[in-house]
């Protein structure tokens, strides 16, 4: 592909993402939560994991400690046997039970609308915050995941796209800044669920993209199909042999 100009970049990327919002209409928090605090805590846990999974146990952990106060004085023997499907459940525990403690100590088990008050809290990073200020509180946020650093990648949205380690803070300012602040969670959002359900890691499928036509990428993508359908055509054609080999 051509160099391309940071102005052509963005009017490509607004196309882009105005093919995405035809493609995903609505978009919303896949977490379950009535609270920003059941949102946070729902948030932690969700780390290596779907969030489906939360889903299917916040109900039970929110009915037994419904409030930072009654999370705070938890047993962690408890929090771990109702979160332990969820995996990595023994630092999830401890997490959510020292972020209530931090909560009720430092604002009266409130949770604060501010990024530095949020990341100050144990077991939260940027991305948990961006979650519960774009999604409980409807702040301007852009949370950056997995499937955000791939599809931005993928689609050269941005200057350190080949960097297999790129920062995601610096990520979330570079696309940012092609986008008004009232679009970002919603942007995220859809890049989110285009990258689970058609930019996946290992086998995107590109033959259904709506933006194959303009994604830098597609093209290895789709040659990539090809050589496989091929290969697996020829193992179809190959004659299957039948009884043993004569001596």
């Amino acid at each position: 592909m051509a160099t391309e100009s940071k102005r052509a970049r963005t009017a490509r990327m607004h196309r882009e993402y105005a093919a995405l919002c035809e493609l995903i209409p609505v978009v919303e928090c896949q977490l379950d939560f009535d609270s920003p605090f059941q949102l946070l805590v729902a948030t932690v846990l969700s780390a290596q994991t779907t969030d489906k999974r939360v889903n299917q146990v916040t109900p039970e952990l929110f009915a037994a400690y419904g409030s930072p106060q009654e999370l705070a004085a938890a047993n962690i023997t408890d929090v771990e046997r109702i979160i332990r499907p969820l995996g990595f459940y023994r630092m999830k525990s401890k997490h959510i039970i020292e972020l209530a403690q931090a909560l009720v100590a430092t604002n009266n088990g409130q949770v604060a609308e501010s990024m530095d008050a949020l990341t100050a809290l144990p077991g939260v990073g940027r991305k948990t915050a961006n979650v519960v200020l774009g999604n409980a509180f409807g702040e301007p946020s852009f949370p950056v995941d997995t499937h955000v650093i791939r599809v931005t990648a993928r689609l050269h949205w941005r200057d350190d796209w080949m960097k297999p380690n790129a920062s995601p803070e610096d990520i979330e300012r570079e696309i940012t800044a092609c986008f008004p602040p009232e679009t970002w969670t919603d942007l995220s959002h859809r890049l989110i669920i285009f990258g689970r359900n058609i930019c996946m890691a290992r086998r995107p499928d590109c033959t259904r993209c709506p933006l194959r036509r303009s994604c830098p990428s597609a093209a290895h993508f789709l040659e990539l199909e090809a050589e496989r359908e091929a290969v697996a055509a020829r193992k179809r054609r190959r004659p299957r042999t039948t009884g043993r080999r004569s001596r």
